[in-house]
């Protein structure tokens, strides 16, 4: 099991990388700090030659082996919502479990006293070009795990994806005249309508909360999903939008290519279908314009809920990742604007997105597009 790691991390985390020399003090203490307690030990045998693996701030990693075999022992950190993503993390992998082909690591064990998970170690390997493709295929096969299944007690573990709210719409409607551009007649309500169709698109759909590449693992018997802290219950279509939209809770924005996009998006359909009988239902379109309103959607999770990040860019922008805030909503705006220009439900939206990448574009010429390819794995 494997994650790459985006370029900006929390302010003080400790990450240990793959690059960072280790000494024999430092291996005894982190074998020390192993949290494989007595009830893992007494069902997986003991662990051995532990290392300590680069992870996020939520969480610590190693890598272990079990009666010789690799695996990964990964602790959620205590905090105010360690116990809720730890038991969202248990609880989808094993839903995810159901799949065969497997889209997720096999889950070896648990210790809920101490929100230890043990999983098999899935050995990664560089993306394909079109890694977009067989990425949209397995997502489709993960969303599906659970529409089919009367729900369980792993599935009321779960909460229904938080779509965007009332204050996305003012807070986009504000930059907007901010930047001394016209609201189009019923672009508000349209606005409201869209809410209205995201909450009750059709639901049950185990999402991932946070499919970004690092949180995919490519094997040559398929792609296997890690880090479901943040997984939930709603329409894939809000997963499958990451494709056009650049990926837009993930640090590594992306503009994939309109023909692989097709591509995987039509893989993501099939995908679907096998699994589940029929398209996939809900809007592409609305999902898409959904992540366009979002101003948490332009920082990193540790940092959402904290602000209107919106309202800050007509003064100030920031890095994160392979895009600065700015070039992150440009981006947006115009798939939105493309994507709109046929739908009389969402015609203003579209006319408004137009004009405020337009006020953009001309305010900071120097935006320019996100990158056409993935970034190197580490």
């Amino acid at each position: 099991m494997r994650r790459s790691q985006g370029p900006v991390r929390a302010p003080g985390a400790r990450v240990i990388a793959a690059t960072e020399a280790i000494t024999p003090c430092d291996h005894a203490r982190m074998a020390k700090e192993l949290p494989f307690t007595a009830a893992l030990r007494a069902r997986l045998g003991p662990a051995r030659h532990a290392v300590r693996l680069g992870s996020s701030p939520r969480s610590r990693v190693w890598r272990v082996e079990l009666n010789g075999v690799p695996a990964v022992v990964k602790q959620a950190v205590e905090s105010a919502d360690a116990d809720q993503r730890y038991t969202r993390e248990v609880a989808a992998l094993r839903l995810a479990s159901r799949v065969t082909p497997p889209v997720v690591p096999r889950l070896l064990g648990t210790d809920p006293d101490e929100r230890v998970l043990v999983l098999e170690r899935v050995e990664h390997r560089r993306p394909s070009p079109d890694w977009v493709v067989g990425y949209a295929a397995a997502l489709a096969r993960l969303h599906a795990a659970t529409v089919s299944e009367p729900a369980d007690q792993d599935q009321m573990a779960l909460p229904a994806w938080p779509g965007p709210v009332r204050a996305d719409i003012d807070s986009f409607l504000a930059l907007a005249d901010r930047l001394a551009v016209p609201v189009p007649d019923g672009a508000d309500a349209e606005l409201k309508a869209l809410l209205g169709r995201l909450r009750t698109a059709p639901g049950g759909a185990l999402l991932h909360g946070d499919p970004c590449p690092g949180n995919d693992l490519h094997t040559p018997d398929g792609i296997r999903f890690i880090d479901f802290e943040q997984s939930s219950l709603g329409n894939g279509l809000t997963e499958l939008a990451y494709l056009r939209m650049g990926f837009p809770t993930c640090w590594c924005v992306t503009d994939t290519p309109g023909p692989l996009l097709r591509e995987a998006e039509a893989a993501y359909g099939a995908a679907w279908e096998a699994a589940a009988g029929g398209a996939p239902p809900g809007d592409l379109v609305d999902a898409c314009a959904g992540w366009l309103i979002r101003g948490d959607a332009l920082v990193q999770r540790a940092h959402r809920g904290t602000a209107d990040h919106l309202a800050r860019l007509p003064e100030e922008d920031w890095e994160w990742g392979t895009v600065t805030a700015r070039q992150r909503l440009a981006y947006r705006l115009g798939v939105v604007a493309r994507l709109t220009a046929d739908r009389d439900d969402l015609h203003g939206l579209g006319r408004l997105a137009g004009a405020l990448r337009e006020r953009m574009l001309g305010r900071w010429p120097a935006l320019t597009a996100p990158p056409r390819k993935r970034p190197e794995d580490d």
